[in-house]
């Protein structure tokens, strides 16, 4: 700011002498000039704030984002979520044995409003975290999280503050709803069998490419960090993040797209329309549920909690999940039976956990269970062939 000022001073001086040659009325900073400056100046804090959290994620110390904000209700909800995803990535790892290590992240302004001293910003931020195993000679694991923030900002003392702020965090949960590893705890054992499936033909060849799938589920991974296709979302398809979220239409496309996806048939209630968007079925996710079991595209691996989805048995000796293969789906129930949320399996880190992709929140190869509590039951859906 004081160097604003000084630049200021020096073209008010310069026009001063203009004034006394030419004798008429001058202006030191145009409107235009003195917003596109503003936005720099705001631009520049925005960096500053995003890289400072992403290494807080990793550091923990509230007292070096707490300068970024203000004692009020709004501000100070918006200083608490970021204190609460913090304290939870930090949990979950502790839960299952592994530990953060590093973090890095960027934004992408797609909107930004400045007037006086009050700031609007609509952004993605593209966030990288990377876990280690301790003890074990692994490579450090890295994952991708995108997010979508509205922000709004005020100057206080000439110097920029978050004034409220709002994004769907995938990680921002309650560290004490975190499933723990089944060991004397009394697991669930609600797993249920497969309902019976119209059977299908199968041609002589394979109808489903999962190679396609999860390259598919890579490229379009959306404003997580390590998707391609410049982190936007495939414009052949509608985004339906905000009518009532975009998962089920992402895990739709990776398995049905022709062209670049798995390139399972549409049809039989399940199909997209260019134009006209996504049937009950492509776009809804008990719709995406039913089809996929009562059509017989899916089998049920397994249905219940996270302790027995990872609790080996007779059946599964390595737990349930460890079945799944890269292109199947995981479906999330937080009550009564209704599938919440869909993510797509896309391979395993080097430790041998399953790792997903989605939309709603953008995850790149993240660990099935990061985000979902111990009331989440989990649907383990797996693609026939």
């Amino acid at each position: 700011m004081r160097r604003w000022i000084s630049q200021c001073t020096r073209f008010l001086l310069a026009y001063m002498l203009l004034i006394s040659l030419l004798v008429q009325p001058v202006y030191a900073v145009n409107k235009g000039q003195e917003q596109g400056q503003g936005k720099e100046e705001v631009k520049a804090f925005l960096n500053m704030l995003y890289a400072t959290r992403t290494k807080f994620l990793i550091t923990n110390q509230p007292e070096t984002i707490a300068k970024f904000y203000m004692k009020t209700r709004a501000s100070g909800y918006a200083l608490e979520q970021e204190k609460r995803r913090t304290n939870y990535i930090h949990a979950w790892g502790e839960k299952r044995a592994l530990r953060f290590n590093d973090a890095s992240s960027s934004i992408r302004i797609f909107r930004l409003d400045v007037k006086g001293d009050r700031a609007k910003a609509y952004l993605h931020e593209s966030l990288c975290l990377s876990y280690v195993y301790p003890g074990k000679n692994l490579p450090p694991q890295k994952m991708g999280i995108g997010t979508r923030h509205s922000i709004s900002l005020q100057k206080v003392d000439g110097s920029w503050r978050v004034l409220r702020e709002w994004y769907l965090d995938p990680i921002d949960e309650d560290t004490r709803y975190i499933p723990t590893e089944p060991s004397e705890q009394k697991t669930d054992q609600s797993t249920a069998a497969a309902p019976q499936a119209i059977p299908v033909k199968k041609s002589g060849q394979s109808r489903y490419n999962r190679e396609k799938a999860v390259e598919y589920a890579n490229k379009y991974a959306g404003a997580a960090w390590g998707a391609g296709n410049n982190h936007l979302y495939n414009k052949k398809y509608k985004d339906y993040t905000y009518l009532g979220g975009d998962c089920t239409n992402f895990s739709s496309q990776v398995l049905g797209d022709k062209e670049e996806g798995g390139g399972l048939p549409m049809g039989r209630g399940w199909h997209y329309y260019s134009g006209a968007g996504g049937s009950v079925a492509w776009v809804q996710t008990d719709g995406l549920k039913n089809f996929l079991l009562y059509s017989g595209y899916g089998r049920l691996i397994g249905r219940g909690y996270y302790e027995s989805m990872v609790k080996p048995t007779e059946k599964y000796p390595h737990g349930a999940v460890a079945e799944l293969q890269p292109g199947d789906l995981i479906g999330y129930e937080m009550k009564n039976g209704d599938v919440d949320h869909f993510s797509v399996v896309v391979g395993k880190d080097d430790n041998g956990y399953p790792l997903v992709n989605s939309h709603t929140g953008d995850r790149y190869r993240v660990p099935w269970d990061i985000g979902w509590d111990k009331k989440t039951r989990f649907w383990l859906i797996h693609i026939r062939d």
